[in-house]
């Protein structure tokens, strides 16, 4: 179910009736949350359920082993139990085909003869967001940091919560499952704002991304043509912001739903196309991802605590796994390279220039930074390595004689666009909406709040889905 349909906007109101109904005691409605959970992945495929309940089950068991158990040695085997679980499917749905593939290739180039059968899997929706959400249960149990949950209902409802099911934001345990455990009720001031946000997530998955930005980003990506420089920087400055507004859009919305049932999720992301700096930019984009991999891989490789080379080898370690974490290609090992790489030569040159940052020069090092993530966005949206390497030659001006496909308005809008989103995550960086809503006019707010209501209306989406629902 996408949030972006009318079978959702049904759903949500028979949820909150049920949810708001005084009939009703705290433990039934939270049953009622859990089964409408169910109902809202299972109608994309009914049988992957059982996988949501398969990992339930196990990091339940798990965790409850762990909360009693002293002897590290069979501590430590509930939790390769549970990770061998979690991981073994994520391996299995979502780089069955890829490994295989690549396989068959080796085997190809040594000159064994072999094909492979096609295994034809199908991904399971947000595979990789409620993978690692439960994992964080279980390590975060194994190392003490949490405690166990106090009831099978609290944490079934935790690993399945509707509003971040798909597309995260990835909750930790202590964050979300502690406050399932008394009755919550969004105020009215909560609840208003909560429906805002929704609105403006919806604003930015089926206005601006859908309707403005994808058709001359998949125009661009899909082309068979060597572009030349104008089309392609437009093509890949449509795609970013395509999926910031997409994939930030959904943020919004989960957050906005989670709301105005009463619960706080954190946020996921805080204008990082305003970043200085690519450590600046994964402390804005994806931070519930970032933050995971953060606590899970790159300080339990060594983070910046054993040497320098140590630091820098679990950075790109952290950005390749990063990048095979989005897609099962090799596209996406790249961009997390390229990610890793920028990361390196930025830690490499703090440590022989010393900038002070003013608004002046910091401005002119936002550009920059954003110049060079979108040189790898190239890598994350091309499905071939060929069309990624006409796309940067176009980009660097080595296509002097490259076709034309986009039409100057075209270009036009998407400049438009996404000069605006530069200027308005510039002169939002350091704030946030909330704090700057507390301080117009509730005339004004109800104004844009219409404003954007009326795009979503006229806007005449086709319910596409979000792009990180392949994720």
């Amino acid at each position: 179910m996408l949030f972006n349909s009318l079978s959702f906007v049904v759903f949500l109101v028979i949820v909150l009736a049920l949810y708001y109904s005084k009939i009703f005691n705290w433990t039934f409605k939270k049953r009622m949350l859990l089964f409408a959970s169910y109902v809202f992945y299972g109608l994309w495929n009914p049988p992957l359920v059982i996988l949501l309940w398969i990992s339930t089950v196990i990091d339940w068991i798990t965790g409850k082993q762990l909360a009693t158990e002293e002897n590290k040695r069979k501590r430590l085997l509930w939790l390769l139990l549970s990770m061998v679980v979690n991981l073994g499917f994520l391996f299995f749905f979502k780089y069955g085909n890829f490994l295989l593939e690549n396989f068959t290739l080796l085997m190809n180039a040594v000159g064994i003869e072999y094909k492979a059968l096609p295994m034809d899997i199908i991904l399971p929706m947000g595979i990789s967001f409620y993978t690692f959400q439960t994992m964080s249960y279980t390590i975060d149990m194994y190392w003490r940091k949490t405690e166990r949950a106090r009831t099978f209902l609290d944490f079934a409802l935790y690993v399945t919560f509707f509003p971040q099911l798909v597309a995260g934001p990835i909750v930790r345990a202590g964050d979300l499952i502690t406050q399932f455990y008394q009755e919550k009720r969004a105020t009215a001031n909560q609840f208003i704002w909560g429906l805002f946000l929704l609105t403006l997530g919806l604003f930015q998955k089926v206005v601006l991304a859908d309707t403005l930005l994808s058709k001359t980003s998949d125009a661009v990506f899909n082309s068979d043509k060597v572009l030349n420089t104008w089309d392609a920087w437009t093509g890949t400055l449509a795609f970013s912001g395509q999926i910031f507004f997409d994939f930030a859009g959904y943020s919004t919305c989960a957050i906005g739903l989670a709301l105005m049932l009463g619960f706080y999720l954190t946020d996921n992301f805080r204008y990082p196309y305003a970043a200085i700096g690519f450590s600046d930019l994964w402390r804005r984009w994806h931070i519930s991802l970032s933050t995971w991999l953060r606590d899970y891989l790159y300080i339990p490789l060594g983070g910046n605590q054993k040497g320098v080379l140590r630091m820098y080898v679990a950075l790109m370690i952290t950005m390749l796994l990063g990048g095979l974490w989005h897609g099962a290609a090799w596209t996406f090992v790249i961009w997390g390279a390229l990610h890793g790489i920028f990361l390196v030569v930025e830690r490499l040159l703090k440590t022989v220039i010393s900038i002070k940052i003013t608004a002046w020069n910091g401005i002119l090092l936002a550009l920059a930074t954003y110049t060079c993530v979108n040189f790898t966005w190239v890598f994350f949206r091309a499905r071939k390595f060929e069309t990624a390497q006409n796309m940067i030659e176009s980009m660097l001006f080595m296509n002097g004689d490259g076709a034309k496909i986009l039409d100057s308005f075209s270009i036009i809008k998407v400049f438009i666009v996404i000069g605006l989103t530069f200027i308005c995550h510039w002169v939002m960086r350091n704030t946030s909406l909330e704090s700057v809503a507390k301080k117009k006019s509730p005339l004004l707010l109800g104004l844009v709040w219409a404003v954007m209501f009326f795009l979503i209306a006229i806007a005449q989406g086709n319910g596409e889905q979000f792009i990180y629902f392949q994720f």
